[in-house]
């Protein structure tokens, strides 16, 4: 879907990575995307300080769910690209809204795990390219407010983030596959599923997207993030007007690349670049040759792109009572390591069941990271990239003048480290054992224990002076 669907499909649905565009275009993109953020000062400085905390947060929670949960398939990509693994047809697919009845759905549980887990915001699908809205919209009936269960989940996690200080971010998809101003539905989806702008029909199409992110913005209240999910030719949305829409309702709400604008951050999607993303260069999607682009090395502070990845915790972002492909708690703290060490996000997803419950498989891994980031936090929230890129052993992210030095591959006995600076002291972090060390220029041998503290990653801090 990006999110959402067939592991080789990127946003741009490219075989290559587009190359970053020339001076006199980069200009003009730069120009229009400053128009769009040409608000008052006091709204400037609300985005501003959004910016600042969701840099310093790291770590959040994605949620896939709609009524795709009872058939455990990937949510929309049954009905836009038909396939024999699904094993549900169109008809069925559309139809499920009729049964989909969460009784066991417990906003407060979701917001309590997502704590535990260490997560400093969620971001929640309130509509997938599917059409079907997860809340109480006044311009469609194709809601979650006309199944069975009847009640509008989306503002019952509002409020429960609210209650619990979370913050709280909408996922909406611009591609609509129930809406027939977005496609030719007498036609199926799989033939059409792009849209078709150059129907007299598009406008109306603009008009009720618009309609639905002015809904979610006033009656929902600001999300953290707008989390759009264009598809292909993103441009067909206009989206430098919508999101000038959205700065004047909600100034204090980032959007990510997927509307055919900059947007305030990248998004790639199950994968971590291999190097640090920069200003210019586009990354979207499961393109993973977008990342080609990028330099080596770091990167200047003024040209350091924000950056989120988003990651399943198996290999389907819906809920899949069948895919039991899921990634190890050491893997997902690795992951999360790497992603910041990057200076980047990490949206970890779950896929609730057709009752509203996020599975056991999924909430064990959560609450091992937030074990782990209980005592090693301090190494992720509120850094940046680390002064050491590409060790063969870990990985580094910087705070003021602090290195911390997260090991995944545990030496024997000490460890020699280049280029921190001029060392003060090294301990391991969250244990308050410090660690005998010698410097000669700009070399240091640090003595270590025989066993890893952690068995997952083990953290050293070298305080510089």
């Amino acid at each position: 879907m990006g999110v959402g669907g067939v592991a080789a499909l990127s946003s741009t649905l490219g075989s290559a990575a587009q190359e970053p565009p020339k001076v006199a275009n980069r200009q003009a993109i730069s120009a229009a995307w400053n128009e769009v953020n040409e608000t008052d000062r006091h709204r400037s400085r609300l985005l501003k300080q959004r910016m600042d905390w969701w840099l310093d947060a790291r770590f959040g929670m994605f949620i896939h769910w709609d009524p795709s949960s009872l058939a455990s398939v990937e949510i929309s990509w049954p009905i836009m690209q038909p396939s024999p693994k699904w094993n549900i047809s169109h008809d069925e697919y559309v139809n499920l809204y009729k049964r989909f009845n969460p009784v066991k759905y417990d906003p407060e549980t979701w917001v309590e795990l997502a704590r535990a887990a260490g997560q400093r915001y969620i971001v929640f699908t309130t509509k997938h390219h599917d059409g079907f809205c997860m809340f109480d919209s006044s311009f469609t009936d194709y809601k979650i407010t006309n199944t069975p269960y009847k009640k509008d989940v989306l503002m019952m996690l509002v409020e429960a983030c609210r209650r619990h200080n979370m913050p709280l971010g909408y996922y909406y998809s611009p591609p609509d596959m129930h809406h027939p101003d977005f496609r030719d539905t007498s036609k199926p989806a799989e033939e059409n599923w792009h849209g078709e702008p150059a129907r007299p029909q598009w406008p109306n199409y603009l008009n009720y997207l618009q309609l639905q992110l002015r809904e979610l913005a006033t009656r929902y209240g600001e999300p953290t993030v707008f989390w759009f999910d264009g598809l292909n030719n993103q441009e067909k949305y206009d989206g430098y007007h919508v999101q000038r829409m959205l700065r004047e309702l909600s100034p204090s709400s980032l959007f990510n690349n997927r509307l055919g604008t900059p947007g305030d951050y990248e998004t790639p999607e199950q994968f971590v670049p291999d190097r640090i993303p920069v200003r210019g260069v586009r990354i979207a999607g499961t393109n993973r040759t977008e990342q080609d682009w990028l330099p080596s090395g770091l990167p200047r502070p003024e040209d350091f792109q924000p950056w989120e990845t988003c990651m399943t915790i198996n290999n389907t972002w819906a809920y899949n009572k069948n895919d039991h492909n899921y990634k190890s708690a050491k893997k997902l703290i690795q992951t999360l390591v790497n992603v910041a060490s990057k200076g980047g996000n990490f949206l970890l997803n779950v896929g609730p069941s057709p009752e509203g419950v996020i599975q056991p498989e999924f909430q064990d891994r959560l609450r091992e990271i937030g074990k782990w980031l209980a005592i090693n936090g301090e190494s992720i929230y509120g850094t940046t990239y680390g002064p050491l890129q590409d060790l063969p052993y870990g990985r580094t992210t910087a705070k003021g003048g602090t290195t911390y030095l997260h090991i995944f591959d545990w030496p024997k006995r000490s460890l020699e480290v280049t280029g921190v600076g001029h060392v003060q002291r090294v301990s391991l972090l969250g244990r308050g054992e410090f660690l005998s060390f010698k410097q000669s220029g700009n070399d240091v041998t640090i003595q270590l224990p025989d066993q890893a503290p952690d068995p997952n990653v083990s953290v050293l801090k070298i305080e510089t002076s």
